[in-house]
């Protein structure tokens, strides 16, 4: 089974939060987990929700600040097996072409 998660975890503040996240994200390393991170939050790939919520745990943990902000969002999918490179896939399939925008 694979379960995906979407992460958003940043400190409240002012300043840039790069630095912090950047903390967050290399959380994620010592865990058993394939990540991607975009400009709005990370997809994360984990075995099963123990290790999900174990990892974005560590994530929210690694924020030093006074306030932090954290949104998961789960698709749990118990009846088949599927990345999400293969749900982007999938929906490239319907369009036929890629899911972004392109300048050609």
């Amino acid at each position: 089974m694979t379960v995906i998660g979407f992460l958003s975890v940043a400190p409240v503040i002012e300043d840039s939060m790069s630095g912090e996240v950047a903390k967050a994200v290399d959380a994620l390393e010592e865990f058993d987990v394939e990540y991607e991170t975009t400009p709005m939050g990370t997809t994360i790939e984990a075995s099963d929700t123990d290790e999900l919520f174990a990892a974005v745990q560590a994530a929210h943990e690694a924020i030093e600040a006074d306030r932090v902000s954290t949104v998961l969002k789960i698709d749990d999918k118990r009846a088949s097996d599927q990345s999400a490179q293969e749900k982007v896939e999938a929906v490239e399939e319907h369009l036929g072409r890629a899911a972004s925008s392109s300048d050609d």
